[in-house]
């Protein structure tokens, strides 16, 4: 897990604060709900264009964080998520609405702050958002900019991650663009490596599902398995790693139920 949240984790847990505030009927997300957050043209900056697969590996980095998880409405079988900020950073409703701004818009003033925290948490006057951001400063979730010339007020950013370069809506992020200790192939188990990573000893074999295996692996009379002679397509490989993606969703759900489980029997 990376040291610090990147710019994904960052959009996906603030999407879910300003959606419970905002559309609380609409809350929890479901997986699509929560990526049209995220990759909405107002309200954001940067204006991203993230697939599922992104949102999808950006949300197992936050519940590993204790800062989403799964979750399901009554009667939805739709996999939902809901964020736990309060909980794991232990801020109150102003600090949140605050953060979650500034996640959403980068650095701002006081004055931006409190026009664009209205409808998650509406504050008196200036003097409050001042105080609610000098809480975050003393808690190390927030950092003061000089003023820039020609305006009046000093400007603040959040710093609990985000560092990463967000991608543009010219050019959509490809997997690659996570993390490199995210969610990439090394964190899963040596059977599940795709063909492009297998040793030269062992490439010309694959299963159906694309693992590779050697000579040694095929028991006689297997007809699944089948011959290769090049490198899997980029097509191929974006398959591969969505298969993927969506078994780890599955298990993850699983666990979420299980959890669930032990503290219905109170275990």
């Amino acid at each position: 897990m990376p040291a610090e949240p990147g710019a994904v984790e960052i959009r996906v847990v603030a999407c879910l604060v300003e959606k419970q505030r905002t559309t609380p009927d609409a809350y929890p997300l479901s997986l699509n709900s929560l990526r049209l957050a995220c990759n909405q043209s107002t309200n954001r900056d940067p204006v991203v264009d993230y697939d599922e697969a992104t949102v999808s590996g950006a949300l197992r980095q936050t519940a590993l964080r204790g800062w989403t998880r799964l979750t399901s409405g009554a009667g939805s079988r739709a996999r939902k998520y809901r964020h736990l900020l309060p909980e794991a950073l232990g801020v109150d409703d102003g600090e949140l609405a605050v953060l979650a701004v500034l996640m959403l818009r980068g650095a701002q003033t006081p004055g931006e702050l409190k026009g664009r925290t209205e409808r998650m948490q509406g504050f008196t006057d200036l003097a409050a958002v001042q105080e609610v951001l000098e809480r975050l400063i003393e808690r190390g979730y927030v950092v003061r900019h000089p003023r820039r010339p020609g305006q009046k007020e000093d400007r603040y950013e959040q710093v609990l991650g985000g560092g990463d370069a967000d991608p543009g809506p010219e050019a959509p992020p490809v997997r690659s663009s996570f993390p490199a200790d995210a969610t990439t192939r090394s964190t899963l188990p040596a059977d599940a490596t795709t063909r492009s990573t297998l040793p030269a000893d062992r490439v010309g074999k694959v299963d159906r599902d694309g693992v590779g295996v050697g000579k040694d692996d095929r028991d006689a009379g297997d007809e699944e398995f089948v011959s290769v002679a090049e490198a899997p397509t980029p097509a191929e490989a974006a398959d591969e790693v969505a298969r993927l993606d969506r078994l780890e969703a599955e298990l993850l759900e699983l666990k979420g139920e299980i959890a669930r489980l032990r503290e219905a029997l109170g275990d």
